[in-house]
């Protein structure tokens, strides 16, 4: 056999190199479901091969906690990847009717996955329950697998898992409620157990978040992103955007309140390291207590209205000053803003004052004084927009004293001074 998956390994990679333009469009459409099932023929050799694996004891034998960490040493495999393989074949390998559908190309891996797992779960739901017998529970539960297993011919995997949480209905409909009952309470428990955040280190600039909430938690969640989510008028951003740049303002909301628990002492706040020569001069590149790099703009933004601890450092690296935290717009200062703008004073913009940042027309770097008329309040997307080197957005006070912004030529030829008309400001 291992002859085999070899010359099929080298066979695969041939082909994968092979020219495609000689074939016509069915062709390429028939070439293209052909090694999607050669995919999925892979996967379900995958996945018997970690289980048995796993029987042989191999990943403790050597050295590994689970099968999971072991599939990361042994194919340099991510950590999500990984434990989605290992689940898959555990799973999988409790439900052989499931695994043959795999093998014989009825579902996809992650088809298979949804549909054994479903299985299991309704063959704990039906034995929470007193008026059927054992006997009769295994029918019933047969026959969900089945049926998921032909639904499958026409949905995909999400789908597959939103009609196996109501799969009883379709078999087993006088059942099905006191059935679901036990489900959601069995599921409940263990959803809230199963539940976390965790955060990547940084790739090419970006950090990746990934978690599981159970659906109480999730409501919230969506309750909270909802009100922030919403696209205005040349907004481009995608809705994954929206919804990252709405956790983001939430969390900028909860720092700004002071109602935070102190972290080793202190409040809630933010580190930002610059080189003794690049702060005195102009701001270069610096770093965050987390250790991370971040970008001059990003520094320049922090400092309009962030509580910053200056840490200056000589041009050995050593330490020669640790300022004191301050915060640069006091609680005064800030309401005063508050009272003049109503919100984001860009260009009309909605968003309300707990929203935005103050942002110092002549920055705070080269001098600008913390005073009201040189400050004005920008949500995050506009104040990111503003700082922003090629955006060619400008902001300067007007003659009553009141901030002007000028759009870029590319909006505007004459870059004739534009206010906010949303929030009619004092």
């Amino acid at each position: 056999m291992l002859a085999d998956v070899q010359q099929l390994g080298e066979d695969a990679a041939k082909l994968a190199a092979a020219s495609l333009w000689p074939l016509a469009d069915d062709e390429l459409i028939a070439c293209l479901q052909s090694a999607h099932r050669l995919e999925q023929a892979a996967a379900a050799l995958q996945t018997r091969l970690v289980h048995q694996a796993t029987d042989r004891g191999l990943p403790a034998g050597q050295g590994h906690r689970s099968t999971a960490g072991w599939l990361r040493a042994r194919l340099l495999l991510d950590p999500a990847p990984a434990r989605e393989l290992a689940d898959r074949a555990a799973v999988l390998s409790r439900q052989p009717a499931v695994e043959q559908a795999l093998l014989d190309g009825h579902v996809d891996a992650r088809q298979a996955a949804v549909i054994a797992t479903t299985t299991e779960t309704v063959a704990a739901g039906l034995a929470d329950l007193d008026e059927i017998s054992p006997a009769d529970a295994g029918q019933l539960t047969e026959q969900a697998q089945t049926t998921l297993i032909d639904m499958a011919q026409r949905l995909p995997a999400y789908q597959l898992y939103r009609v196996g949480q109501r799969i009883l209905a379709h078999v087993a409909p006088d059942l099905a409620e006191r059935a679901d009952q036990l489900l959601l309470a069995r599921q409940d428990a263990r959803a809230r157990q199963a539940r976390g955040l965790t955060m990547s280190l940084p790739a090419d600039g970006l950090v990746r978040l990934s978690g599981a909430l159970d659906t109480e938690d999730a409501a919230v969640l969506q309750a909270a992103l909802q009100p922030l989510c919403k696209p205005s008028t040349g907004d481009e951003r995608r809705p994954a955007q929206r919804r990252a740049d709405a956790l983001i303002d939430i969390c900028r909301l909860a720092l700004t309140t002071g109602e935070l628990p102190a972290s080793g002492g202190e409040p809630a706040q933010l580190a930002v390291t610059v080189a003794y020569d690049a702060l005195a001069a102009q701001l270069g590149a610096a770093t965050t207590d987390t250790g991370d790099p971040v970008s001059p703009a990003t520094v320049r933004r922090l400092a309009c209205d962030a509580r910053i601890i200056p840490v200056v450092l000589g041009s050995a690296g050593q330490i020669l000053d640790l300022g004191r935290g301050h915060r640069l717009v006091n609680g005064p200062l800030r309401r005063a803003l508050a009272v003049r703008d109503r919100g984001c004073a860009f260009p009309d913009c909605d968003r309300p004052p707990r929203w935005t940042d103050a942002h110092h027309l002549t920055p705070w770097t080269a001098g600008g004084p913390t005073s009201l008329d040189n400050l004005v309040l920008l949500c995050r997307r506009h104040h990111r927009l503003i700082h922003h080197p090629t955006a060619g957005w400008q902001v300067r006070p007007g003659r009553d004293g009141l901030p002007d912004f000028l759009p870029p030529p590319g909006i505007d030829p004459t870059r004739k001074a534009r206010r906010n008309l949303y929030h009619p400001r004092l």
